[in-house]
Formats: structure tokens, C-alpha cells, sequence
């Protein structure tokens, strides 16, 4: 089991920038693909980014892509989603989620496909 902690998250004007980071518990996360996913109070939790496990490939939600960029420091266990040109409809709780997967396997969209989650963080977008 890998235990993830999010961070990052907070409170920005429309049109501005945040960095969520989400760092594993154990080096194991190495073996993980990684996937951001948000929950917006009475909505369903939604994908927002994946990333495969080596790095080369990404997946973005129409909704942040061009916006939104996803990349990981194996060294530092870290996983980041750098979100740009913020809009209150970003407004959710996001949260990390990582599985062990191949080497060669590509990003996946789907929830219930992750396997660790981490408490998730707060990112609110004020118009």
C-alpha cells in the first residue's frame, strides 16, 4: 500500500495559477501510473489528468486541457498538476490517485481503477 498526500491547494482569483503536488509514502510509487481527479460539493468525482507510469504519456479532461499540465520527479516520489488560467468552475476538492501498473501500460481515465487515494485538497476559484 502506498499512502499519498496531497497538497498545494487553496484559495486563487479567476485567472490564476496553482500547483497541487501529491508525494508517496514509498518508493514503490515508482511503479505507479497516477491519475488527478476532483469533486465539485453534489457532483460526481470526475477525471481531471493521468499520467503513465513512465512518464511518456498523459491524459487531460477536455475541460483542463491546455490549461492544465501533469508531470512527476521519480526522485522526490512526487507527482504534480500545475493548473493555469483557473476558472471557478474548477472549484472541487482534487485528489491523487496511483496503481501499480507495467512499464509500458498507458494512463488510465477511470476512478475505480486506482487502487491508493490520498485525503484530497481544497482548490477554490473565485470569479
Amino acid at each position: 500500500q502506498v499512502q499519498l498526500v496531497e497538497s498545494g491547494g487553496g484559495l486563487v482569483q479567476a485567472g490564476g495559477s496553482l500547483r497541487l503536488s501529491c508525494v508517496a509514502s514509498r518508493r514503490a510509487f515508482q511503479e505507479h501510473a497516477v491519475g488527478w481527479f476532483r469533486q465539485a460539493p453534489g457532483q460526481e468525482r470526475e477525471f481531471v489528468s493521468a499520467i503513465s507510469r513512465n512518464g511518456r504519456e498523459t491524459l487531460y479532461a477536455d475541460s483542463v486541457s491546455g490549461r492544465f499540465i501533469i508531470s512527476r520527479d521519480k526522485d522526490k516520489n512526487s507527482v504534480y498538476l500545475q493548473m493555469n488560467r483557473l476558472k471557478p468552475e474548477d472549484t472541487a476538492i482534487y485528489y491523487c490517485a496511483s496503481r501499480r501498473t507495467i512499464l509500458t501500460a498507458s494512463p488510465n481515465t477511470q476512478a475505480k481503477s486506482y487502487d491508493n487515494w490520498g485525503q484530497g485538497t481544497q482548490v477554490t476559484v473565485s470569479s
